[in-house]
């Protein structure tokens, strides 16, 4: 099952990219963005598909939109220039510490 968590991780790796691609497409607009866009979320979609056949959907989806959210926030914050505020970075930590929760809560799968 660890093989499992572990695409669960990557395919949230993989989300970050897919959002940071979708905003760098500019509305689908510019063509390397939007092919990268398309090639991130299919693997991400892939991976997390892949995962879910040994975890439980609640957990894995949790982790999966946890990691790819906090990663996408960093993301922006360092190259893009996003704003960067005490608030938001101890809100990634949270949403990273309940990330980590929800894997050590033993997710039994099937």
């Amino acid at each position: 099952m660890a093989w499992a968590w572990l695409l669960v991780v990557v395919a949230g790796l993989l989300e970050t990219g897919f959002a940071v691609c979708l905003k760098l497409s500019h509305g689908l607009t510019r063509l390397f963005p939007t092919l990268a866009f398309a090639a991130f979320a299919l693997a991400s979609f892939g991976l997390l598909t892949l995962a879910l056949r040994k975890l439980d959907v609640g957990p894995a989806y949790a982790v999966w939109t946890g990691l790819g959210a906090a990663g996408t926030a960093v993301y922006g914050m360092v190259f893009l220039g996003d704003v960067v505020s005490t608030l938001k970075i101890i809100s990634i930590t949270l949403v990273i510490v309940g990330v980590v929760g929800l894997q050590l809560s033993g997710s039994g799968g099937h």
